[in-house]
């Protein structure tokens, strides 16, 4: 990567920051208005770490968990375009070097209390848009824990158990990649919380929810 296309990636990665800023300061419409700006400029062919990081926070900025839930899948699905052999900032099919995140806990609706709130990449150690990227096999990897655990609380706001439990394993088998530290620590906390929220859990009928966005 050139140093002007590493200048482009970084400037994305800072604007997502500053939305998230936003976010966590309470002005959830602003976060949402300029996370929606700069996910139309990405666009549907656009860098998948870019979409996984954008929608991961966009999802924490939804009021309704039905439009929360649509965010991370469509986070997942960004992040299952990191394929081995991609590199960060060139286009699709190249996988990522960075993670990005956030203190386990922060972000409105995702306190670990709540089986959320872990935001992708922060087992990397870098935050959005900063400092030297880790290995791009453990970036990617350190991901799916925090993903699936999102994805596990949406579906228990809306009352889908069962699909909960499914992403919440998904989240425990995925959490070899995370390090022993504050985040990986917090993440494993937050699985274990959601775990015996639902152990407790009474089996309920399917409601209607999306199965994948583009």
């Amino acid at each position: 990567m050139t140093e002007q296309q590493e200048a482009s990636e970084d400037a994305v990665m800072t604007r997502i920051g500053q939305a998230v800023i936003l976010l966590h300061a309470g002005d959830r419409e602003e976060a949402r208005n300029r996370l929606a700006e700069i996910w139309a400029e990405i666009g549907a062919e656009g860098d998948s770490l870019h979409r996984c990081t954008l929608a991961h926070y966009m999802a924490d900025a939804q009021d309704d968990p039905a439009d929360e839930l649509a965010w991370d899948l469509r986070a997942l699905t960004a992040a299952d375009g990191l394929r081995p052999g991609e590199e960060p900032g060139l286009p699709p099919g190249r996988r990522p070097g960075q993670g990005v995140g956030q203190t386990p806990g922060e972000g409105p609706g995702r306190t670990p209390g709540e089986g959320a709130g872990q935001t992708i990449g922060e087992g990397a150690g870098q935050g959005v848009g900063q400092g030297a990227r880790p290995g791009p096999q453990q970036a990617v990897r350190v991901f799916y824990p925090s993903l699936h655990l999102s994805l596990a609380a949406d579906y228990v706001k809306l009352r889908r158990p069962e699909a909960a439990r499914v992403h919440l394993a998904r989240a425990r088998a995925a959490t070899g990649a995370l390090a022993d530290d504050g985040y990986g620590n917090g993440v494993r906390a937050a699985i274990a919380r959601l775990e015996r929220r639902l152990a407790a859990e009474p089996g309920e009928g399917p409601r209607p929810f999306p199965e994948q966005y583009s």
